[in-house]
């Protein structure tokens, strides 16, 4: 099988309703960095993530991959929708997707699950959970399918401090077994933490991508400093 990256886009547009969106993005992203998107509200971030995954298609440029999607990656949003279904149900739901029988498919629902430390509440119906709770059995439901890589749209942005620092530690342990995570975030902290490079969007263009340090101690843009001295709108 092809490696799956990297995944290039190439003057990637959007327009939606007779307005422009997304304006001529251009990335290539490849295997093992951990990429993070930020920028103001309404930059582009989003739908970043949303081209790349498929979810939308572009109005002009091309987005390819080195490889067959198709099985291979997945997506975590702000708010996961729950099935209504036990946890360890949503967790086994993609892998039955997947033709996984069933035998492994709950094994491996049952190890992921245990992995982001939901193991003793695998039967309880996933949508009374907290929101945390809820991000990590998101979170187990990508895990159990072992993509290679993961896009993550603002999984901490309604969660309290211990529950957004449960949820990047699964996202940590994920990118430590070889998962490309590609995530957008507000928050500088998590962007410092997580991030190997920093993409920084701006008016639907990107507007830098650096080495996480190197944009954090030097932006090369006048709109990144900005923006990191908060003199941009979120």
């Amino acid at each position: 099988m092809a490696p799956l990256l990297p995944l290039a886009l190439d003057r990637v547009t959007l327009e939606i309703g007779g307005t422009r969106i997304v304006s001529d993005f251009t990335l290539k992203l490849g295997a093992g960095t951990r990429t993070v998107i930020v920028g103001p509200n309404g930059a582009g971030k989003s739908m970043l993530l949303r081209l790349c995954h498929g979810l939308i298609a572009p109005t002009g440029g091309t987005i390819a991959w080195a490889g067959d999607p198709a099985g291979r990656q997945a997506m975590v949003f702000q708010r996961p929708a729950m099935l209504r279904r036990s946890v360890l149900a949503n967790v086994a739901y993609g892998l039955k997707l997947r033709g996984v029988g069933r035998d492994e498919r709950e094994r491996r629902a049952r190890d992921t699950l245990a992995r982001v430390g939901l193991a003793d509440i695998a039967a309880r119906p996933a949508r009374v959970l907290s929101g945390g709770e809820q991000q990590r059995v998101a979170l187990a439901r990508a895990w159990a399918l072992a993509p290679e890589i993961l896009f993550l749209d603002e999984p901490t942005a309604s969660l309290d401090p211990p529950a957004a620092q449960a949820v990047e530690s699964i996202v940590l342990a994920m990118a430590a077994e070889g998962t490309k995570v590609v995530m957008t975030t507000h928050n500088l902290g998590q962007a410092r933490r997580i991030g190997d490079e920093i993409v920084f969007v701006h008016k639907g263009r990107i507007a830098e991508r650096a080495a996480a340090d190197a944009f954090f101690r030097a932006p090369a843009t006048p709109e990144a400093a900005a923006f990191l001295k908060g003199e941009l709108p979120w």
